[in-house]
């Protein structure tokens, strides 16, 4: 497979598994008062994380593994960076890190939980703008 192809089909992948994410998210937000919170900010924030590891896969820019938005997001031109605010993504960080896990961090209300929802959304939306169009579409 050319090189240019297996590209595609990577992002391609990373597009899937965002969507992934966001249907999990979407989906659990359905349970109202029994949903597990801190699920529904985990796949949102890997559908934030996933959509920009697309972008920068895209582009053939390496990246590290890791969780942290803000690091992702600085390996983006300027020009097509998602429009998360520091503390946004400060905030999302800490859904696939810390919060995630027993200790010190706090519950998580509903309406945050829809609000990470929504940026996932919304970052998913401006990220996908400058995505290869050949393997956006379900199935390629």
């Amino acid at each position: 497979m050319p090189e240019a192809e297996r590209i595609l089909q990577v992002v391609h992948e990373w597009v899937v598994k965002a969507e992934n994410d966001l249907k999990n998210a979407t989906h659990t937000l359905t349970l109202g008062a029994e949903c597990p919170t801190d699920t529904v900010c985990f796949h949102a924030q890997q559908c934030i994380e996933k959509s920009i590891k697309a972008y920068l896969t895209s582009g053939s820019i390496d990246f590290p593994k890791t969780h942290d938005l803000g690091l992702l997001i600085s390996l983006m031109p300027k020009n097509v960076r998602p429009t998360l605010t520091v503390p946004e993504q400060r905030k999302l960080t800490a859904y696939a890190t810390t919060v995630r896990y027993p200790g010190d961090s706090e519950p998580i209300s509903l309406s945050e939980a829809r609000r990470a929802v929504a940026l996932a959304r919304r970052v998913r939306k401006e990220v996908g703008k400058h995505l290869p169009k050949e393997r956006m579409q379900r199935g390629k």
